[in-house]
């Protein structure tokens, strides 16, 4: 519906609006809400994570230079069309990239920098604890980094005062307040599904693990305090004020709600936190989440088990490399467009490869690509090299070449999917999708339609993503009626005029796909080949 001038102004006055910031792999971006929850300003900065001493990373200083950076583009925006000055917000909320490890002392000093989600270096740790718990513990958990420095005798660790994730960090700059939503504590360590904390049966077997090092810590003691959507999480303080916004205008007194990670934020934007739903993020990463209506039969390595932001079970299955190297290919397209003189903009090219790709043969072809950038913990990688074959007998052209590409973003997280779907038996009526895969139209539903053999939808505010999804949880936060479930909240006030398009699985994409799985998963041996001998 059309935004109303006056009442955002009234809105904004009277401190009725909601923000909502997350810091993505490549971008940082704010979603600012009208009391209504219709967007009424956005910003965004761009970023990349940097390779230093083994370690992928970003810097506190890029932290705070991105989050301030989307907050000023986002109150430039406010002010442009609204002529308005942004001094108070009704509620804060904060999403980061999922887990990985930011251990601080007594002091506050970050120990050692910043390791995040990309980082495949905690196998030993991963498995031994996956074995002990009887329970998942996926490589970028917060519990795995940390067990893994215990095993690789790493001096900071008897001086941690305070572990948390990004989203975390952030919270608590701005805070003072040492919590996190359940969703992204339950990847930090294991939560209860009754009591919704932290496992005191796997804290006390984590404890005895440990015992020998007789660190100065207990775990219970530098976790953050798991919190639901819908409490209260703190207020901004002065100083988190300042930071937020340099300039100053900025008053503290927001309320803020339990920051989350991406995961979770996901699942808010695409109304997937019911049970039988689910959604799928593709982009830097690509990773699907389904609700469950029950406990899984077995424990599987590939999958996560993480909460919504409401403490509902979620099996996540997760690719840390998703269209990253096909974005390089299509960059080298647009060098080969422009050497030739042609002006043709990054968003046509997207479109017409992407739609080429749907000509291709099912199978791709013959054709063989692993988009493995970094390491990926499905098929057992620590590192990765991107890689495309093929034999003297494959259909080499335009639409295969891009459509094994596309279906090679697709193909870790297939295998974690396919242990849900299949060997699990989960029930899934419908997938929602988001993040860069999806923004032409089609091609990315028509494609994970057939790898998850069930429908694919997309909504019309999905590529607003997971900052407007943190944003709906500050929204959740200052707007609910008393005792209103999450659920309710989204269905009644958020998703009543939402428009959405569905794509069926074709049988016969269906068929393609697998004959490629096949071939994906029997050539995995090249890639390790390539891992091994490409430096």
């Amino acid at each position: 519906m059309p935004i109303n001038k006056e009442i955002v102004a009234s809105d904004i006055k009277h401190a009725r609006t909601s923000l909502g910031i997350e810091l993505g792999s490549t971008r940082i971006k704010a979603v600012l809400l009208a009391a209504d929850n219709q967007i009424i300003a956005t910003g965004s900065h761009s970023w990349e994570n940097s390779y230093i001493d083994g370690v992928w990373t970003y810097s506190l200083e890029e932290i705070w230079q991105g989050i301030q950076g989307s907050y000023q583009d986002m109150t430039a925006e406010l002010k442009n069309n609204f002529g308005l000055e942004l001094t108070k917000i009704g509620a804060i909320g904060f999403s980061g990239m999922m887990h990985g490890y930011m251990a601080f002392d007594k002091e506050n000093n970050l120990l050692v920098p910043f390791r995040t989600w990309r980082n495949n270096f905690t196998s030993e740790a991963s498995k031994k604890l996956t074995d002990i718990f009887d329970y998942p513990i996926p490589q970028r958990w917060s519990i795995a980094h940390l067990y893994q420095a215990i095993l690789n005798e790493e001096e900071h660790v008897n001086s941690i005062d305070f572990l948390t994730t990004l989203a975390g960090y952030v919270h608590w700059q701005l805070s003072d307040e040492k919590v996190l939503g359940i969703g992204e504590a339950s990847g930090m360590f294991p939560v209860e599904i009754v009591n919704k904390d932290y496992d005191k049966d796997k804290q006390r077997q984590f404890s005895q693990l440990i015992a020998e090092y007789d660190f100065s810590w207990q775990l219970k003691n530098i976790l953050p305090k798991p919190l639901l959507a819908g409490e209260k999480a703190g207020y901004l303080t002065k100083k988190g004020a300042n930071l937020l916004d340099p300039t100053g205008k900025l008053e503290a007194g927001s309320l803020m709600c339990p920051p989350e990670g991406d995961a979770e934020t996901g699942m808010v934007a695409t109304n997937s936190v019911a049970e039988r739903t689910g959604n799928v993020s593709a982009g830097t990463s690509v990773f699907a989440m389904v609700v469950l209506e029950k406990e899984l039969n077995n424990v599987h390595p590939e999958l996560d088990l993480v909460m919504t932001p409401s403490g509902k079970m979620v099996a996540m299955a997760h690719s840390n490399n998703g269209t990253s190297s096909l974005d390089g290919w299509i960059s080298l397209f647009q060098e080969m467009t422009d050497l030739l003189g042609f002006d043709v903009d990054k968003t046509t090219l997207y479109e017409k490869l992407y739609n080429q790709a749907l000509t291709g043969d099912k199978d791709c072809g013959g054709l063989l690509a692993y988009g493995y950038l970094s390491g990926e913990h499905i098929t057992g990688f620590e590192e990765g090299r991107p890689l495309f074959a093929m034999s003297s007998s494959s259909n080499f052209n335009l639409a295969n070449f891009i459509r094994v590409n596309l279906q090679s973003a697709l193909g870790a997280l297939k295998i974690g999917m396919d242990i849900l779907l299949k060997e699990e038996e989960v029930k899934l009526d419908k997938m929602l999708g988001h993040g860069g895969l999806f923004k032409t139209e089609g091609v990315g539903q028509k494609l994970m339609a057939a790898a998850v053999n069930a429908p694919v939808a997309v909504m019309e505010t999905a590529g607003e993503g997971g900052a407007w999804g943190i944003a709906l949880l500050a929204a959740y936060l200052l707007n609910r009626n008393s005792e209103q479930s999450l659920e309710t909240f989204l269905n009644e006030s958020v998703f009543t005029d939402q428009k959405e398009s569905i794509i069926e699985p074709d049988p016969e994409d269906v068929e393609g796909f697998e004959a490629f799985m096949e071939r994906y998963k029997s050539c995995l041996p090249i890639e390790k080949a390539a891992v091994e001998f490409l430096k």
